[in-house]
């Protein structure tokens, strides 16, 4: 009888993630750590990409209006738990925890972002968003952002509940981020998709 025996879990500390993450035979793959342990994520694809960016740029100009907090994209990492460590990466995130750039952290900061928004990967199991959200809200994080690209959904968690919105309704930021307004169907086109057609001579 043949027995399969399963990987050991690789274990580590916050430190220890941070130094093997950024060594060289790593710098092409992604990881995360959750309580302790090393999972590694997939690369996004580019639709992930597209509704990462058009997020960022909408709450950038909220910045931007508002003068007040900033936007992080490209999975930043965050410590939401030290022992035993978790280390999540949101896709964009809002922090208020810095006045000047000098002031960002050099590796992750402690601090977790008002706002995290996650963009569904295919394969992103429900049990996966479940977990990782939960992770946010138990760690000091206000408001989660899950974005669908195949339903062209996104659901808004928060420590008072749940809330599915669809391309009819509008994005907005309650209390943590008052004033932003966005449809949802906003984050679904491109720059060219808002292009007049030219009327006939």
């Amino acid at each position: 009888m043949i027995v399969a025996i399963a990987p050991q879990k690789l274990m580590m500390n916050v430190d220890e993630f941070f130094d093997f993450v950024n060594a060289p035979e790593n710098r092409n793959l992604s990881f995360e750590l959750v309580r302790g342990e090393v999972i590694e994520v997939s690369r996004p694809t580019r639709i992930h990409g597209r509704l990462c960016a058009r997020t960022a740029f909408k709450l950038e100009l909220y910045a931007e209006k508002r003068k007040k907090g900033y936007v992080v994209s490209n999975d930043s990492g965050v410590v939401l738990e030290h022992d035993p460590g978790t280390v999540r990466g949101p896709d964009v995130g809002w922090y208020e925890d810095a006045e000047n750039f000098e002031d960002l952290p050099r590796k992750w900061g402690d601090v977790p972002p008002r706002v995290a928004v996650e963009v569904l990967s295919p394969n992103d199991t429900a049990r996966y968003i479940t977990i990782k959200t939960t992770d946010y809200l138990d760690n000091g994080v206000d408001l989660v952002w899950v974005i669908d690209p195949e339903s062209r959904t996104i659901t808004v968690y928060s420590k008072t509940g749940v809330k599915k919105l669809t391309e009819k309704n509008t994005l907005t930021g309650g209390d943590v981020l008052p004033g932003f307004r966005c449809k949802v169907a906003d984050l679904f086109v491109l720059p060219q998709a808002a292009k007049k057609p030219r009327k006939k001579a």
